[in-house]
């Protein structure tokens, strides 16, 4: 019996979710260690260059296919969406290498362990969409919604801390710069969340 081929768009976003499972749960593991930022950095380029090359594939695919399986925009914009996480965290990778950051740091450890649960809740919903299982869906963007609430929680923590204790002004804008950064890398993955309930509520 021959197997249906899963349709070009969703593989592809099934593809995006799972590299960006991938480098959220290295980044995770790196920042608790710091070995080698230089080769860090060098894997999560790696991770934003293969999704960039599946955004590529994505964007040929609806310049050459007539019908697709839901909306053209709805699947750009989720796409778009999806880069933007990567994106944010291989921004951040970059900026411990440019500020010559090698030390773990408490609060970018906790800021990498809601990226990463929040990397599984967005491979779920993902796969679930593949699937067609649209209200299921709902699950995971409510808890994608509340990574992101702690996402803020930590942000307002942190800023107080650094504020409060560190009197180097160099390290003081450096590590307010990636708290802040790591907190916009969660708002995107909140923005997958808004971009999933959309598709729910247009196709249900």
């Amino acid at each position: 019996m021959r197997v249906k081929k899963k349709d070009i768009f969703f593989q592809t976003l099934e593809n995006m979710a799972d590299t960006i499972v991938e480098s959220a749960d290295y980044f995770a593991q790196q920042v608790m260690e710091f070995k080698d930022v230089g080769q860090f950095v060098k894997k999560m380029k790696e991770f934003e260059s293969k999704c960039d090359g599946y955004t590529h594939t994505i964007i040929v695919e609806l310049n050459k296919t007539f019908i697709t399986p839901i909306e053209r925009e709805d699947i750009m914009d989720l796409t778009t969406t999806l880069d933007d996480v990567i994106d944010g965290l291989e921004a951040t990778t970059a900026r411990f290498f440019m500020y010559h950051l090698d030390q773990p740091d408490e609060y970018i450890v906790k800021f990498a362990e809601i990226l990463r649960i929040s990397a599984y809740e967005i491979q779920k919903a993902i796969h679930l969409l593949s699937q067609k299982k649209l209200l299921a869906i709902r699950e995971h963007t409510i808890r994608l919604n509340d990574l992101e609430n702690q996402g803020d929680d930590l942000l307002r923590i942190c800023i107080n801390e650094l504020f409060a204790k560190v009197t180097d002004p160099i390290m003081l804008i450096k590590k307010k710069e990636i708290y802040e950064r790591l907190e916009t890398t969660t708002d995107a993955c909140e923005h997958v969340a808004n971009m999933l309930e959309s598709i729910i509520m247009r196709n249900s």
